[in-house]
């Protein structure tokens, strides 16, 4: 019997939201500073009860293949047993972005 393929609560933040997706893989990429999701979860489109948060993420990531989210962006990486409703939320409270230096300015 082959193992199931575990499945992954990503949080971060993106333009003062806090994104929560669920995803099969998570990757360190190549590009320095980014992490890569993949295989987006998203709920039954059968369900009659439609989260609009849902279908909002849906929309803006079901085409996606992968994408890259700055690693100082994300709050927290949980593998979970089965998945949740994706959802975009207000950043309220202590969350926000780790510190970026400014860049230096030429000579």
């Amino acid at each position: 019997m082959a193992a199931e393929e575990p499945i992954y609560r990503v949080a971060f933040v993106n333009q003062d939201k806090v994104y929560e997706l669920y995803v099969r893989h998570v990757f360190q990429s190549d590009l320095w500073g980014f992490l890569e999701l993949e295989g987006f979860v998203f709920g039954s489109r059968s369900e009659l009860v439609v989260d609009p948060s849902e279908e909002k993420l849906r929309q803006q990531f079901g085409e996606v293949k992968r994408t890259y989210v700055p690693m100082h962006a994300v709050i927290r990486i949980d593998e979970v047993r089965q998945s949740g409703v994706a959802k975009i939320s207000d950043a309220k409270g202590t969350i926000s972005q780790f510190p970026v230096m400014p860049p230096k300015k030429s000579t």
